[in-house]
């Protein structure tokens, strides 16, 4: 099996409504995303990525189009937050990206992988596949979504 891996970070306020200490309060992350991909070499003479999974440029661009660049410097919130929703759209201009689950590490990754795992899919018949998500709350904090 042959992988290749791209990592992204950009950075996120979120908060856990019920959660027991800190992360119940409005705070904020610098994520690390990284992009695992499985597949074969694009067999295609003569062409740029000729001998590559995909080409790490065109890695970077799906995942900055499609999840990184709407994520970037927003605030990630659960559509069920009664507290901090109504807050949030008085704020005029304010990035808010509401998610239909509570902004757990856990949560984002699956979520993001829901929104990445088709884009990557068969890239020129060579069978390309999103293996894994990793996604890096903190430096030593970070949550996993295989396929």
């Amino acid at each position: 099996m042959l992988t290749i891996t791209k990592r992204l970070e950009f950075d996120a306020g979120h908060r856990i409504p019920d959660h027991k200490s800190q992360c119940r309060n409005l705070h904020g992350h610098r994520y690390v995303l990284e992009i695992t991909l499985q597949g074969e070499p694009v067999n295609r003479p003569g062409h740029s990525d000729h001998g590559m999974l995909m080409d790490f440029s065109e890695v970077k661009t799906i995942a900055k189009t499609h999840l990184v660049d709407r994520w970037d410097h927003g605030f990630l919130v659960y559509e069920g937050d009664s507290v901090v929703m109504p807050l949030l759209t008085q704020i005029p201009g304010h990035k808010t990206i509401v998610l239909p689950r509570i902004p757990t590490a856990e949560n984002l990754v699956a979520i993001a992988f829901e929104i990445l795992q088709p884009l990557y899919r068969d890239h020129y018949g060579s069978g390309l596949q999103l293996r894994r998500l990793r996604l890096y709350e903190t430096p030593t904090c970070w949550a996993d979504f295989e396929a």
